[in-house]
């Protein structure tokens, strides 16, 4: 399009846009809308959202690998009850560290760098573990995927948002999580039927698959217009937006909308500006989600699922645990996918922690009031020893913890799974949103981290029926956070977002 032609057509739109007087502008809206595009922009999240399957495949690694390293003939490869715990959770660790230095690399070297950036530490941490001569190699490569799982984890949610229009971006926004469980379904699926033909070493050469098709299909893929406008390459950035988009579009009426709030902001948020609503209310609220999203215990439950399942003999073999979460989750992430574009965020959260408090309530309840002749719990206590303990079913009601708990892993899958990555990268400021994603990760996975080793004791000291009961107090906590303080975002722009936040007019998410 001509700029002389397109420059008195953006100036009239971009009024419209920042009053929203008429209800022309929003037909308008949806016209440009049902204009687009999207092959290309779904083949640009494809190539990001691998690094997710590569994140969920690294994250469940361990699974398959503990039994066979615990029998290992080489005692330099051969792990222990302490080894084998830190072999588990030190990923948490590094994906801490990934997140805290995407608060510096997000910002300098971009979304779509970062992932590919991530790349580098995930490629080298496989070669480790698959070349392992000691456990030191072993916690290394661990470490190295979990610094680059953190890395995806801060990066691709903000580039998919910052590439994506409002029609789409509900549903592009649960592809990570969707992609991280595809990767965990499979890896236990190679574990579980390859594992007697292929060594646990190949699990690891085969996480390196997803990794190089990720860094070459995104050499092909256009940077975030957002991040190229907050770095002055208008071009660029116009560019970038007609090949998402599609030359036949209205794309420059978009690009000048985003150009207008760019235009807005400094190019780094400063110490001053964190005390402006307009930033740290978003951040705190991501921040918020992502606290909270932990603190209901999903990765406690999924870490310690075997064990809890066979501490309360659930009928069901131990073997098909792990496969089975793993199918509830995709296929409820997949439902998320299809109806926040539909139903909205806000919804989803209110069932999701709505469901999770219940099933948490159940389980802790059921822990604490059935007999141990019946539930199969010694003492009520360690999780380790009754691990070990052949599961007997006396009676049909050891259904209900099964039940309890694939309910509560659908009612996180729903919504607070994928929705609190999506809210992140849609509600924080542009200024900041290199830096407060990074800083949800951290958050993340140090709450994750610190869960998971105080479980155990925790259990130990006071019973399994303690975590689930405070799991649900936490669950009802959520419903009052998401309905004081989440805004909804379903088919708003981020600029729209943006508005909001800055002026506090609800009449921008109308």
């Amino acid at each position: 399009m001509d700029p002389s032609v397109r420059e008195p057509l953006v100036r009239k739109t971009s009024s419209s846009y920042r009053t929203f007087p008429k209800s022309a502008g929003k037909r308008l809206d949806k016209e440009y809308l049902r204009s687009l595009h999207n092959e290309r922009l779904y083949l640009a999240v494809f190539a990001a959202v691998l690094g997710n399957f590569s994140f969920g495949f690294a994250l469940v690694y361990p699974s398959p690998v503990i039994p066979a390293l615990e029998t290992h003939p080489n005692p330099a490869l051969r792990l222990d009850q302490h080894t084998a715990s830190w072999f588990g959770s030190v990923f948490t660790l590094g994906a801490a560290a990934g997140g805290l230095s995407t608060m510096y690399l997000n910002d300098r070297l971009g979304r779509k760098l970062s992932i590919m950036f991530s790349a580098l530490p995930s490629a080298l941490g496989y070669l480790l573990m698959a070349g392992a001569q000691d456990i030191g190699m072993l916690l290394l490569g661990r470490v190295l995927t979990g610094y680059a799982g953190g890395v995806t984890s801060a990066s691709i949610p903000v580039y998919i948002s910052e590439i994506s229009h409002p029609g789409v971006r509900g549903m592009l926004g649960a592809c990570p999580q969707i992609m991280a469980v595809l990767g965990s379904l499979i890896l236990y699926a190679l574990g579980k039927y390859l594992g007697l033909v292929l060594d646990w070493r190949w699990l690891a050469v085969a996480g390196e698959v997803p990794v190089l098709t990720m860094i070459v299909l995104l050499c092909f893929m256009p940077n975030s217009p957002r991040f190229l406008l907050s770095r002055g390459k208008d071009e660029e950035a116009l560019g970038s937006l007609c090949w998402l988009r599609g030359k036949d579009t209205d794309y420059a009426r978009e690009y000048e909308q985003i150009k207008d709030s760019v235009r807005k902001q400094s190019q780094r948020v400063s110490c001053a500006e964190i005390k402006d609503p307009f930033i740290y209310k978003p951040i705190l609220i991501a921040v918020g989600m992502r606290f909270l999203q932990q603190l209901s215990g999903v990765t406690c439950v999924i870490v310690y699922l075997q064990s809890i399942f066979k501490k309360t003999s659930v009928i069901l073999k131990p073997q098909y645990d792990a496969a089975l979460v793993g199918l509830v989750r995709l296929v409820s992430v997949a439902i998320a996918a299809v109806s926040m574009d539909r139903a909205g965020r806000k919804i989803l959260l209110f069932v999701s922690a709505g469901v999770m408090l219940v099933s948490n309530l159940t389980m802790g309840l059921y822990i604490h009031f059935v007999p141990a002749s019946l539930n199969g719990t010694v003492a009520n206590r360690t999780l380790v020893s009754s691990a070990s303990l052949a599961a007997e079913t006396t009676n049909y009601i050891t259904l209900i913890p099964l039940l309890a708990t694939m309910f509560f892993i659908m009612g996180y899958a729903m919504g607070w799974g994928p929705i609190t990555w999506l809210l992140m990268s849609e509600i924080l400021p542009l200024k900041a949103r290199g830096v407060a994603s990074g800083l949800c990760v951290v958050v993340s996975w140090l709450t994750a981290f610190t869960l998971t080793q105080f479980f155990l004791q925790v259990v130990e000291a006071f019973g399994l029926e303690v975590p689930f009961l405070f799991f649900a107090i936490i669950c009802a906590g959520n419903i009052i956070f998401t309905g004081c303080c989440v805004p909804e975002t379903k088919g708003r722009s981020l600029e729209q977002i943006e508005a909001f936040f800055r002026t506090g007019r609800r009449s921008f998410m109308r």
